[in-house]
Order: C-alpha cells, then sequence, then structure tokens
C-alpha cells in the first residue's frame, strides 16, 4: 500500500503535515493508549513498546510519502501476514481505533488533512480483523 505520489508542484502529505515530528507524535500518543490497554498490550510482546512504535512510525512516514527506511529495512510491510500470529477481532480492532482516534486529535490538523489519515487508518483496521 503506497499513497499516490504527488506532482512536482505539489507536496506529499508526509510534508503537509509536518513530516517525521507529526508521525512520531501521532505514534506515541497511540502507543500511550495501548500501554494500558488490557486487550491490545498483550499484542506487543516485547517488553518496551519502543520498537512498535519505530515500525509504525516508519511504515506511515513511508506510506505518506515521506522515506522509504521501512520498506529498507523490513521488506514489503505484509500487513496482514504480520498480524496474523495475533486474534484481531471486531473488538481489538475498535480498541484500535479509540486510540488511534485520540492520537489522530491530538495533532489538530486541518480538517481535510485528518480526514483524509483517518480514513486510512479506519480502512487499515477494518482490513486487519482476522478472526
Amino acid at each position: 500500500m503506497s499513497a499516490p505520489s504527488p506532482t512536482p508542484d505539489e507536496i506529499t502529505f508526509y510534508e503537509a503535515i509536518g513530516g517525521e515530528p507529526t508521525f512520531r507524535r501521532l505514534v506515541d500518543r497511540f502507543y500511550e493508549g495501548v500501554a494500558g490497554d488490557p486487550l491490545l498490550r498483550p499484542m506487543y510482546p516485547e517488553e518496551d513498546l519502543g520498537p512498535a512504535a519505530d515500525r509504525l512510525t516508519l511504515f506511515l512516514i513511508q506510506y505518506w510519502g515521506g522515506p522509504n527506511t521501512y520498506s529498507a529495512s523490513r521488506g514489503h510491510p505484509r500487513l496482514r501476514m504480520r498480524h496474523a500470529p495475533f486474534v484481531v477481532d471486531t473488538t481489538a480492532r475498535d480498541a484500535w481505533l479509540t486510540h488511534m482516534r485520540d492520537a489522530v486529535d491530538s495533532l489538530g490538523l486541518e480538517k481535510p488533512l485528518e480526514t483524509q489519515l483517518w480514513d486510512y487508518l479506519e480502512r487499515a483496521a477494518y482490513f486487519m480483523v482476522n478472526a
């Protein structure tokens, strides 16, 4: 999955929302919620959520037109395959969306940018349901 490439006179979504610092704030806020969530926290087997946060940050940066560091270090995203070991049912999806909604809202983006980001995240969350 990748966002459409911009024409030379357009900026990427990544640039429009403030680049890496914005994505880091988004993901940090999201994982603050996950850390205290009894349903989602067990899906992150590492003691420290930092590695998972880094992976999500790099994925989102690449998806939205930033550097391709994610693919360079991890290969193709294969999101469903990477999440297959975990039961992602509608309850888990909704919990994930709750924390991500809070994170998106915390950014204070302009409405069209917020809507574009949220629409993608919501579609991705529905796509990840495997149970």
